[in-house]
């Protein structure tokens, strides 16, 4: 799973001018979300998974958006993000859920449109 972005043009801008900015350590970062990723058993969709449920725990819109694009690139079932979403109710809350569900149909009801 190659998770972590190695080319800075292909950043969110802040990010981007962050790793232009500050190489050495965008590097740094770059090598710890691989070798995080290496660490273990888990298989490549099992890992989107789990960082998108992170996302959605952290309440963070970008990131979900980043871990659902990354997702469908990777072929992940776009029913199988959703379900992320449904499994964060009973420990998250119902509207937390909602939100994610919201911002996980930003892109997947995109790609339904495209199709």
């Amino acid at each position: 799973m190659a998770d972590q972005i190695d080319d800075p043009d292909e950043l969110p801008s802040t990010a981007g001018e962050f790793a232009d900015d500050y190489p050495e350590v965008w590097e740094a970062y770059s090598d710890l979300g691989e070798a995080t990723s290496e660490a273990g058993p888990i298989d490549d969709e099992t890992k989107r998974l789990v960082k998108l449920a992170l996302s959605i725990g952290a309440q963070s819109e970008g990131a979900v958006h980043s871990h659902v694009r990354r997702g469908l690139d990777e072929d992940v079932d776009p029913e199988a993000l959703k379900q992320v979403a449904a499994l964060s109710i009973p420990t998250l809350g119902f509207p937390q859920a909602m939100a994610a569900i919201s911002w996980i149909e930003d892109l997947t009801d995109e790609d339904e449109g495209e199709a």
